[in-house]
């Protein structure tokens, strides 16, 4: 401290309280005072532009036409735009923002007080400045996976629970933080990936995914009989109960998809709800394959060779 500041200090009496008081000992008080309610207004702000925010996020969906049905319902959900998650990435966002808040506020206080008191604040902002330099240079992943961590949650690029292809691994969000993102692959293993490494991805949880499903039957085959027969499958399918959640819409039987020797594929496709193409293939297969055996459609025939090449 300075020594007019330690030499009031050590020559204060009970008649000079106030004297010494009113001069830095008053500024002092009021530049924190006026720091604590600046920054609680600041911190209020936040948390009433997070409520106009999320108010104004459910008027909007609640207005938007088409998501009455299934498909809107599914679509809304996987594509990260219902209530929850905007809820948590906008209380993200807000966290950040007053964590920020705090620490400048607090800067500038002590900078102030520092000026009052008398401390030289020239050579400390010089060696700081040498020493932020010196940081950065240091710290330029860190900036760079908390600014890729700020961006990937404002964009909702991908949440918890979705699965994505970072490139080096496919996997689980199990966790989204602003330094890394963690998620856990098919074999269980757990990925730690820093956001600024980052450079493409892909989620397989947004919006919809696709299930694409060839089906061989024999050339000999009447195709006006076979693929009437497998649009009716579908149909019954996309009426079950059991797959309302799975279907967003009736799967389209698009007709001859190759002819290869003795055998015709018939392509059918499927929009699902995200990660459903597999279990959504599956039935379909099952469910033809019934329909084929009631109603007598030859399947090709494979040729088995033995070690001499001839047929067996």
């Amino acid at each position: 401290m300075p020594e007019s500041f330690l030499t009031a200090l050590t020559e204060l009496t009970p008649h000079n309280a106030w004297e010494w008081f009113r001069h830095e000992p008053l500024k002092i008080v009021v530049v924190v005072l006026a720091a604590v309610v600046f920054r609680w207004v600041l911190l209020r702000s936040i948390g009433r532009v997070v409520q106009v925010t999320m108010a104004k996020a459910d008027a909007r969906r609640s207005r938007e036409p088409g998501r009455a049905g299934r498909a809107g319902r599914a679509i809304a959900q996987a594509a990260g735009i219902d209530r929850e998650r905007h809820r948590q990435r906008t209380l993200t966002m807000a966290s950040l923002l007053r964590s920020m808040v705090t620490f400048f506020v607090g800067l500038v206080t002590i900078l102030t007080v520092m000026q009052i008191i008398g401390l030289p604040l020239g050579p400390l902002l010089a060696s700081a400045g040498v020493g932020g330099v010196a940081l950065g240079f240091g710290a330029q992943s860190l900036v760079k996976d908390f600014l890729s961590g700020i961006f990937m949650i404002l964009e909702d690029q991908y949440g918890v629970g979705d699965v994505v292809d970072t490139g080096e691994a496919v996997g689980t969000v199990e966790e989204v933080s602003l330094r890394v993102t963690r998620l856990r692959d098919g074999s269980g293993v757990v990925w730690y990936i820093r956001n600024g490494e980052i450079v493409r991805i892909g989620n397989k949880s947004q919006g919809w995914s696709t299930a694409i499903v060839d089906l061989p039957v024999s050339y000999e085959e009447n195709l006006e009989k076979v693929i009437p027969l497998i649009r009716s499958v579908v149909h019954e399918m996309d009426l079950s109960p059991d797959w309302q959640a799975a279907l967003l819409e009736e799967p389209n039987v698009v007709g001859v998809e190759s002819i290869t020797g003795s055998v015709v594929t018939i392509r059918v496709i499927a929009k699902t709800a995200p990660e459903q193409q597999y279990g959504v293939s599956r039935e379909i297969r099952e469910r033809v394959k019934v329909a084929f055996d009631a109603h007598g459609v030859k399947v090709p025939v494979m040729t088995q060779y033995g070690p001499s090449g001839g047929p067996r």
